[in-house]
């Protein structure tokens, strides 16, 4: 018993010493899933072109990847897999018994899971350190985090008020990935809206309005303040050599 706590303490160190030297490179590593999850997986999976499981598939790797990544927090484990579990049981008793209940434990869970990968993700990149190009890319990975989260907000009032937004596709003809829905919200966090897609409930008008605030001051501030600040680090390292 006691060779095998010492054997897993060992191992546990040395996954320690590895998640220290891979923190940052896997930042790099987060923005390419996430980007590759959002902009290419959920439009093919709008169009049929993908199986239905990919999109979760990818995003538990996504998921894990930040954990396994820059999280040593096990409270922050802990939420997540609460979180999982929480939206995967409401997906499937959805299946059968939908109601608006189940509308919104899943995407309470979901939330909750995108809110705490958030700050982790903000830890590994604001922390003490030098500022390096994978922070920079760990920040635009929070950047897009922010879409995501509005985009299941827009999601859970879609399904739950009737005429919500205008310009929407029919239920069904995306083959339940929400392309449209995290379109607009790219659109407005972005405000390259181009007003095919509007939102005519006023709380998601508000959520439109926040989301906007947000997408233009997170790189106007602290964005662009790690990128002058990595040039900066940057250029200091090469007058050193």
């Amino acid at each position: 018993m006691n060779s095998a706590t010492h054997n897993f303490g060992r191992h546990y160190q040395y996954f320690l010493k590895w998640q220290q030297r891979a923190r940052e490179p896997g930042l790099t590593a987060l923005l390419f899933i996430e980007g590759t999850l959002l902009f290419v997986a959920t439009p093919l999976a709008g169009m049929g072109w993908l199986p239905g499981f990919v999109l979760p598939t990818m995003f538990m790797l996504f998921v894990l990847a930040t954990l396994v990544v820059t999280s040593r927090s096990h409270f922050a484990a802990a939420i997540v897999a609460v979180s999982i579990v929480i939206s995967t049981t409401s997906i499937i008793i959805h299946v059968e018994y939908p109601s608006i209940i189940t509308e919104w434990l899943s995407a309470g869970g979901r939330m909750l899971g995108i809110g705490t990968l958030s700050v982790v993700i903000a830890k590994a990149v604001f922390g003490p350190g030098h500022v390096t190009l994978h922070r920079v890319q760990g920040a635009i990975v929070l950047y897009m985090n922010f879409a995501l989260f509005f985009f299941i907000a827009y999601q859970l009032i879609d399904h739950v008020v009737v005429d919500a937004f205008v310009g929407l596709p029919k239920a069904g003809s995306e083959y339940g990935s929400g392309a449209a829905l995290l379109y607009f919200s790219f659109g407005s966090l972005t405000t390259a809206n181009f007003g095919d897609i509007r939102p005519i409930y006023p709380i998601v008008r508000n959520l439109t309005n926040l989301e906007a605030m947000i997408g233009q001051l997170f790189p106007a501030t602290l964005l662009a303040r790690l990128v002058s600040l990595e040039i900066s680090e940057r250029q200091s390292r090469k007058r050193g050599d």
